[in-house]
């Protein structure tokens, strides 16, 4: 099998291809940056840019030109332009987020008859995979956790473990659940914890969750952090 690029190479040569813009000035890489950025906030609106005007508005400003469109027109047009793109993307997340309602219930639903699964008052389920044998933490403390969060479809938004790093924080400064689920749990302990939504982030999740999902976390208790004292002199 042999290739050519810019010359004659085996399969077994490693051929490096060479970048399209290996030769372009910085004016010219610069000229094209701003067009993939232009590009992208054209597809991400699905906004059809007329090719014509969109040339005539760059030229206007570069030559001083008379604008087309006054200020005022022009704010006009765009505040009415975000304010579509807000309320698109609003009903957006409403629908992704009624699914998601909708699918979290189901799971809980069958999820509460499996094997070891306990359900509190609030609604949190919880399994012991190994029972700890150290104290309770409270509200107050300080703890520290290795743990593993996903989506009910198995998909994984954080985990300390990929770290290699326990992460600490106080037990009131976190999502409901965590704050239940962890005064249940003993140090030296593993649970694994199934949060409905409004007991972890609802309808304002990050975007690496997604609106109202519930979810689950593998957590380990390694310790309840006590804060030093200082001595007094």
């Amino acid at each position: 099998m042999v290739s050519v690029l810019s010359g004659i190479a085996t399969a077994d040569d490693e051929v490096t291809p060479v970048s399209a813009s290996a030769n372009w000035s910085e004016s010219q890489k610069m000229s094209y940056i701003i067009g993939t950025q232009i590009g992208g906030f054209s597809k991400q609106n699905e906004l059809e840019v007329s090719e014509e005007l969109f040339v005539k508005g760059m030229n206007d400003v570069i030559k001083g030109s008379e604008l087309a469109m006054s200020q005022e027109e022009i704010t006009s047009v765009m505040t009415s332009f975000q304010e579509k793109a807000a309320e698109k993307i609003q009903a957006a997340q409403k629908t992704a987020s009624d699914e998601n309602i909708r699918l979290g219930k189901a799971f809980l639903e069958t999820n509460k008859n499996k094997s070891g699964v306990k359900v509190t008052g609030s609604g949190l389920q919880y399994k012991v995979i190994t029972e700890g044998s150290g104290a309770n933490p409270k509200v107050t403390d300080t703890v520290k956790v290795h743990y593993r969060g996903t989506l009910i479809n198995g998909k994984e938004f954080d985990s300390s473990y990929k770290r290699d790093q326990p992460a600490e924080f106080g037990l009131n400064q976190v999502i409901k659940g965590w704050i239940e689920g962890l005064q249940l749990m003993k140090v030296g302990g593993k649970s694994e914890l199934y949060i409905p939504s409004e007991l972890a982030y609802g309808f304002n999740a990050p975007p690496t969750i997604g609106p109202s999902q519930t979810l689950i976390f593998t957590v380990e208790l390694l310790d309840i952090i006590t804060p030093e004292t200082e001595e007094t002199p």
